[in-house]
């Protein structure tokens, strides 16, 4: 009897285990339908799931708080679930996302970056190749393209594919946004003229440091800040035609760093740190640090941006009539050369959204996405709500002073966050107007206009090493990084001297830089067949 109450339970437990794990399937699969968006409901209208970093979380939680796609919903009717991964953890969630088997409909991020490039993607069947879909449904996107056969290049892989509908800059005044930022004031007191050349930076560094510009009659004068990471972007160093990274010379690519001009830009930049005109912290100054030596009256120039801190800081500092601060050209050694280096952007930089293998709508996406590129759309992403964000005034998109003049206390760009991504980035053009109404303080025109000289011939485009390549490459530069900008900073502080520099180079190449040049000249080559 005990046997057969025994056998009877076990045969009941292993019914009811079937039946849940049925159950639980079950519901696994609705989940997934759930999740799945990109189809549409029995009314017709159109769910989408779009994975996209958010580029503003001061402002926003959301980009369904962003007035712009609020309105597109209304215009559409297609509602969009947005997914922000953590703040630093972008490409971490996007790696484990590509594994996971459950890709969202849309995905926003700079393609150009992902190991092995976008073309892997649509080769392991992760995103879709755009190209006939654009032909097909995306008029307004193939017409900027026609209109714009040098984007079409940037925009396709070295296969010729359209991977993404791209970030795209209207104007070499969208390109221009950062370089050496200098006080004005403190040039006009000491009698300086604004420095175009190395030996008149040199002039102007010293004099900032002993002649107290900032009328304090102490000796605390910073005359300039570098940054540790980027070590003065493409200035200064350009100077001597090289930069801090990979860069070509008609057609050849070059490593800067190794390069025998490079120990003399390292050589300077001891010389000016030995002689007090280099912060002498500023491997420890952070982004708050920073700000606060400029508020403060202490640092006479840095590298910056146009909105983010010319027009940041002399608002912070508006209460200070004599406060200016402006752009100053990358250097040059010879008055009235043209740099052969600018801030080197290109009209196209690698951020876009592309559509899954997931979706179920490709082609009403791809009509979705492609609103954004015609008349109506470009004037929704740069300008926001007519009558509320701007308004036509003889026929140019002008922002109204809930943007220009917030009355809350919002700086333009987080009123604009409120409304539109033109300050950042996202599946439109950026437009010539939002660039000159962001940039208009005269100093920051006059920032621009010194900023935007440079011939940038030598200029890497955005180039993809292949799927075999990529793993090889970032390993290769990886360490390379690591180990270049420890010993750039210890040259600089005299840590390391300069004596050691040959060894510096043979230990960059026994890490493998050749190879790593090798694959981007091969990369290059791809990009100019293209």
């Amino acid at each position: 009897m005990d046997m057969f109450r025994w056998k009877k339970t076990f045969f009941m437990m292993v019914i009811f285990t079937l039946i849940f794990v049925t159950v639980l399937s079950g519901c696994s699969s609705s989940s997934k339908d759930e999740k799945t968006s990109g189809k549409k409901a029995d009314n017709g209208s159109l769910t989408l799931s779009y994975w996209v970093s958010n580029s503003r979380p001061d402002t926003l939680k959301n980009y369904n708080e962003m007035g712009a796609y609020k309105k597109l919903e209304e215009i559409t009717g297609v509602k969009v679930k947005f997914d922000h991964p953590a703040s630093g953890e972008a490409d971490q969630q996007f790696n484990l996302m590509m594994t996971s088997g459950e890709l969202p409909d849309v995905i926003e991020r700079i393609w150009t970056s992902v190991p092995g490039g976008p073309e892997k993607y649509i080769k392991d069947n992760k995103i879709v190749r755009l190209n006939d879909y654009i032909d097909k449904y995306a008029p307004n996107f193939k017409k900027v393209l026609d209109e714009h056969p040098e984007w079409r290049k940037m925009v396709s892989t070295d296969d010729g594919s359209i991977y993404s509908f791209p970030f795209l800059r209207q104007d070499e005044l969208n390109l221009t946004f950062f370089g050496p930022v200098i006080r004005k004031d403190w040039l006009e007191k000491l009698g300086l003229e604004m420095p175009e050349t190395i030996d008149e930076w040199h002039t102007v560094l010293k004099a900032f440091k002993d002649k107290d510009p900032n009328g304090n009659g102490e000796a605390d004068e910073i005359p300039f800040l570098i940054d540790k990471d980027s070590i003065t972007s493409n200035a200064f160093v350009g100077a001597w035609g090289v930069t801090n990274g990979f860069y070509h010379v008609d057609g050849k690519v070059q490593y800067g760093p190794i390069q025998p001009e490079y120990k003399e830009f390292l050589s300077l930049m001891n010389d000016w740190y030995k002689e007090g005109l280099i912060d002498k912290e500023y491997v420890a100054t952070d982004d708050k640090l920073k700000d606060a030596k400029v508020t403060n009256d202490q640092l006479g120039a840095f590298m910056g941006y146009s909105g983010s801190s010319i027009l940041r800081y002399m608002q912070l500092k508006k209460d200070d009539e004599n406060f200016t601060l402006t752009g100053a050209q990358y250097p040059v050694f010879k008055k009235g050369e043209t740099p052969i280096f600018n801030l080197g952007e290109a009209n196209y930089n690698g951020v876009g959204a592309a559509i899954s293998t997931d979706n179920q709508n490709i082609e009403e996406t791809v009509k979705w996405l492609d609103y954004k590129y015609g008349e109506d759309g470009f004037k929704l992403f740069n300008f926001g709500i007519e009558g509320e964000s701007y308004e036509e005034v003889d026929g140019y998109p002008t922002y109204k002073e809930v943007i220009t003049n917030n009355p809350d206390g919002k700086s333009m760009s987080e009123a604009l966050a409120l409304y539109v991504p033109a300050g950042w980035s996202g599946p439109f053009v950026q437009a010539k107007e939002y660039a000159e109404q962001y940039n208009n303080l005269p100093e920051q025109l006059e920032a621009l206009e010194n900023w935007k000289k440079g011939s940038n011939e030598r200029v890497m485009p955005l180039v993809t090493p292949t799927q075999a390549e990529s793993d090889e490459y970032a390993s290769i530069m990886n360490d390379i990084g690591t180990y270049k900008s420890e010993m750039i900073n210890k040259f600089i502080m005299g840590e390391e001297p300069l004596d050691h520099f040959d060894k510096f180079v043979e230990t960059i190449q026994s890490m493998g830089i050749d190879r790593a040049t090798e694959i981007q000249q091969d990369a290059l080559n791809r990009y100019n067949d293209r």
